[in-house]
């Protein structure tokens, strides 16, 4: 309708069935290139030998695993398919999807284009089916219906259900081999030698205070369960799992790259190329501004090329917003890090003062926890804040086109939520106890309160207390309760809304009987797969980045999954408005940012196997400096001498009941000790240690990124299956073509022959309709041309 004749809000809502003709249909499947079905079947061939019989086996144990979908009668054959023509007649005649590619489309007959001019409040399609088998939590345990999610929402929305659930299958294996390793490390505890001399309270190992003034020397046999704790993540078998979940990541990147192209081939967008897109409606209105303000401030230098885009000139401003703004945000992110480091160390010292034994024993465990909490909970807002800054940030921009907006919106996104999720665990991982000092030199973050330290096991098992809380918090919070409630208030908001506005007579009529457009105009409109994809990024990050620090983190991920498919179901069906289809042929920038994660990955966890963990040093005693090559001794080889007389004035233990009878404290170093030439000086065992780290980051990183190449080889990106059936498809199309031509010649023959009178009245006319045959042949040898020639290159 045109905008004058559309009713007033005063008068309640109004719908409009937009129907497109089949002419519109036609015209606009063609120009899209659509590949449609032909009248033409053929067999798809499956891998024979001792591949189909697998198949076949894990068919039988998957089948009650199956969705009640509607099946093919026959899945082992295949229509022909080539890009829509109007001149041929033997194409399938359903074009749903070109519909929505028409209306939908940002260009200025577009209803997206109506829609930012106010002209119209909503479009959608309608909601009908899929929520049985596949959007209740009672069928978790089964496989989803692709295809039918495909045919329902698209195809971009249907390649990010497959890349979920492939993703979910993945954890399987992992979350099996992350609950051995985690079992080894409780098996092992008992024989773990290290631990036991930390327990042993026959040694007398006194350490030196922990804060100035109001901590006393202390036993290190009072930080018994810390060590052992340590031992159930910091273990051998944990370099092992660091190993196989680098290949892992590789190897479930190039599977998905296998299943993206087997469903491409079954989806029929082998032979998609992308389009020249139109330009979204705030970039021609930005456009017009310019030619409008150019037109009243004309010069004639002006260049004609700058009047009919917008320049970097023009975005200028957005490119300095963006970026003072930016580095605004992760600055903000570091100052709520150094925030809760600042709350650590104060209460730290404030508990220290309690006069309750049993607060001061736990005044490391209590800090912990509380400071995890607090680190979630600034995500949890942070997280909010960043993803609306994003997509403000992008507006401004004013990106030309849907596709430039998408990807610098997850750029923008990802960038800041990852600096926002993982910049506390950095910290624990790799500064936390590293610039703390020692005894008599110690660095105080200001007065009176020093940089916090380590526990006396290692900063491994804080780090695996970060990591879980945050992983799981977010989960549960942001992942499961946000994406329930949020659209559910915003479903009631809207709905007290509109009866506010609405008049009551439409009102009445609307609750007795309510039609689907009412109830689907209810629901929460559709804005993109970016918050889905986003926080399964994230996920994916904490998953791999840090997993030699939580070989639990794997079956945690899994078992969010499980619900978070039946929960994104749920959503797409029940609380969102049906989508308009989109085609893709991937899921586009993600993959790239998923390959940057994992090869991240690699890195990150050879450091923090060689820098947060005790692996290198345990490691280099037992072959360097052991007697007898056992770890017997380990603890009093890891601890310096500190001369209590050496003590800064001010800085001594108050009422300490045996300060008397010490006369040197231990603390955990490789320093000479204090009746050397050099005392204090970093010892020459730890230059030795740290040069064991670095050699282990440079051959850990270089022999799993050799492993990873050689996955990436060893798996073709094609199955052979497809490559052979996209050849087959090629020739069976050439075949097609030419048999139809011929019979279209023969009929001109037979039809010539059979009525010699009005061949010979009517000769030039029959010339030239053979003619157009023939030159319509050639045309088509030519697109078939072209069709091989993309086969051939995929």
């Amino acid at each position: 309708k045109k905008p004058e004749t559309l009713p007033n809000k005063s008068q309640g809502l109004s719908f409009v069935r937009i129907h497109a003709p089949w002419h519109v249909l036609s015209r606009e499947a063609e120009l899209l290139k659509i590949k449609m079905p032909t009248k033409k079947m053929y067999e798809v061939k499956e891998e024979g030998g001792i591949l189909k019989k697998l198949n076949e086996i894990w068919c039988k144990l998957t089948e009650p695993l199956q969705p009640q979908v509607p099946q093919k009668d026959n899945t082992k054959m295949k229509s022909l398919s080539y890009p829509f023509s109007r001149e041929k007649i033997y194409f399938g005649a359903y074009l749903l999807t070109i519909f929505f590619f028409f209306f939908f489309f940002p260009s200025p007959l577009g209803i997206s284009s109506l829609i930012a001019n106010n002209v119209y409040d909503a479009a959608y399609p309608l909601h009908d089916l899929l929520y049985r088998e596949w959007a209740r939590y009672g069928v978790f345990y089964k496989f989803q219906p692709i295809g039918l999610i495909r045919k329902y929402f698209g195809e971009k929305i249907g390649l990010y259900f497959a890349w979920l659930g492939l993703y979910t299958e993945f954890l399987i294996p992992s979350s099996v081999v992350g609950v051995i390793v985690f079992l080894y490390g409780c098996i092992t505890i008992e024989s773990d030698i290290p631990s036991k001399e930390m327990c042993d309270q026959h040694n007398a190992f006194t350490m030196c205070p922990l804060c100035d003034k109001l901590c006393d020397y202390w036993n290190l046999s009072s930080a018994c369960a810390t060590a052992r704790a340590s031992h159930l993540f910091d273990n051998p078998a944990t370099v092992f799992f660091s190993i196989f979940m680098a290949l892992w990541a590789t190897m479930f990147l190039e599977q998905w790259k296998r299943l993206q192209m087997r469903l491409n081939y079954f989806w029929d967008l082998t032979g998609l190329e992308e389009e020249e897109e139109h330009p979204r409606p705030e970039y021609e209105t930005k456009l017009l501004q310019k030619k409008l303000k150019i037109k009243n401030t004309t010069t004639e230098n002006t260049n004609e090329d700058e009047k009919e885009k917008l320049t970097w000139r023009d975005r200028m401003p957005g490119y300095l917003a963006n970026f003072s703004l930016i580095l605004f945000m992760i600055m903000l992110t570091f100052s709520a890090v150094f925030g809760v480091i600042v709350y650590r160390i104060t209460t730290a010292a404030a508990l220290s003062f309690s006069t309750n034994e049993t607060t001061r024993s736990n005044v490391r465990v209590t800090v912990t926890a509380t400071a995890v909490i607090i680190n979630l909970v600034v995500i949890l807002i942070l997280d909010e804040i960043y993803g609306a800054v994003a997509k403000w940030l992008t507006e401004i921009e004013v990106p030309k086109t849907e596709k430039t907006f998408e990807e610098r919106l997850i750029l923008k996104a990802f960038l800041l939520k990852f600096v926002n999720s993982y910049a506390p665990i950095f910290y624990v991982a790799f500064f936390k106890g590293r610039f703390v000092g020692r005894p008599g030199h110690y660095v105080y973050v200001f007065d009176g309160y020093r940089m916090e330290e380590c526990a006396p096991g290692g900063c491994l098992m804080e780090l695996c207390i970060q990591l879980s809380i945050i992983m799981l918090g977010k989960q549960l919070i942001q992942n499961n309760l946000f994406e329930i409630g949020i659209p559910k208030l915003k479903k009631l908001f809207r709905k007290l809304k509109d009866e506010r506005t609405e008049p009551k007579e439409i009102n009445t009529n609307q609750s007795k009987d309510p039609q689907q457009w009412y109830l689907d105009y209810s629901l929460e409109p559709f804005t993109g797969l970016t918050p889905e994809y986003m926080e399964m990024i994230i996920q994916f990050g904490f998953v791999t980045l840090f997993v030699a620090s939580f070989p639990l983190a794997p079956l945690f991920a899994l078992l969010n999954n499980i619900i978070e498919v039946r929960l994104d179901a749920k959503k797409f069906v029940t609380e969102l408005r049906r989508p308009d289809t989109v085609r893709a042929k991937d899921i586009g920038i993600w993959y790239n940012i998923l390959s940057g994660i994992g090869k991240l990955s690699v890195i990150i966890n050879a450091f923090v196997i060689s820098v947060t963990s005790d692996f290198i040093p345990r490691l280099m005693y037992q072959y360097a400096y052991s007697q007898n090559g056992t770890m017997h001794g380990f603890i009093n080889h890891t601890l310096s001498y500190f001369n209590v007389s050496h003590l800064k004035p001010g800085t001594q233990p108050e009422n300490s009941p045996f300060a008397r009878d010490v006369l040197f404290c231990r603390f955990k170093d490789y320093r000479e000790p204090p009746w050397s030439p050099n005392p204090y000086e970093f010892s020459k065992q730890y230059w030795a240690v740290l040069s064991a780290r670095l050699a282990f980051v440079i051959l850990f990183q270089n022999l799993v990124m050799f492993l990873s190449v050689l996955v990436d080889w060893m798996i073709p990106d094609i199955p052979k299956d497809i490559s052979e059936q996209i050849k087959k498809e090629k020739s069976v199309l050439v075949d097609f073509f030419l048999k139809e031509e011929h019979e279209k010649l023969k009929l001109i023959e037979s039809f010539i022959t059979h009525d010699k009178h009005r061949h010979q009245s009517g000769t030039k006319g029959q010339r030239i309709r053979a003619a157009s045959f023939c030159q319509f042949s050639r045309s088509q040898r030519g697109s078939l041309a072209s069709f091989s020639s993309q086969h051939t290159e995929v």
